[in-house]
């Protein structure tokens, strides 16, 4: 099953994955779309406010992010990482568990990328915002980091989420019944 969207003007068919026995989510995935990442880019830096630093959390919208920063010509963006790697030298870390993660994850943000979010204007990038729980990780790294988030933006805003305003999408994405409806 499919569900063929609009994606700020540009047709998708989204295959449609089940997450428990009565519901489904459209898989919304920018990874190798090249003219959807670059649409999806252009679009949400026109909504953007005043901002120093981008910062997503890994992975599926490093992408997205990466190409914000290109056409905004910024030299610097920032990745909230899944584990921390080797060459971090020390971490900000936040749990977060969100509709599609197995389990509870952590976030991990480096004490030299901290440095250079403190005192700074963070606008948070993700593909897909749902049940809120990636982008309040990101929210708490940056708080923690001494940032300020003005911003908090996602291509798509999956069921309840887009009754939030106190993000920035470029539009909805609904939630699914097993036999592929929309759910009321």
């Amino acid at each position: 099953m499919t569900y063929e969207m609009d994606i700020a003007g540009l047709k998708r068919d989204l295959p449609l994955c089940k997450v428990s026995d009565d519901l489904y989510i459209g898989a919304f995935v920018i990874f190798g779309d090249v003219e959807l990442t670059v649409h999806c880019a252009a679009e949400l830096l026109k909504r953007a406010p005043e901002y120093d630093y981008l910062i997503a959390p890994e992975a599926k919208a490093i992408p997205l992010i990466y190409e914000m920063a290109r056409q905004s010509g910024a030299d610097k963006y920032f990745i909230a990482r899944k584990k921390a790697k080797a060459y971090m030298q020390g971490v900000f870390t936040v749990n977060v568990k969100s509709i599609t993660t197995q389990g509870v994850q952590t976030l991990v943000l480096d004490t030299e990328d901290a440095e250079m979010i403190r005192g700074k204007r963070i606008a948070i990038v993700d593909d897909v915002i749902s049940t809120g729980e990636s982008l309040r990780a990101v929210e708490e790294l940056v708080r923690q980091a001494g940032g300020e988030v003005v911003a908090k933006m996602a291509v798509l805003a999956e069921g309840d989420a887009i009754d939030r305003d106190d993000i920035i999408v470029l539009g909805p994405l609904p939630l699914f019944n097993p036999d592929g409806t929309v759910k009321a």
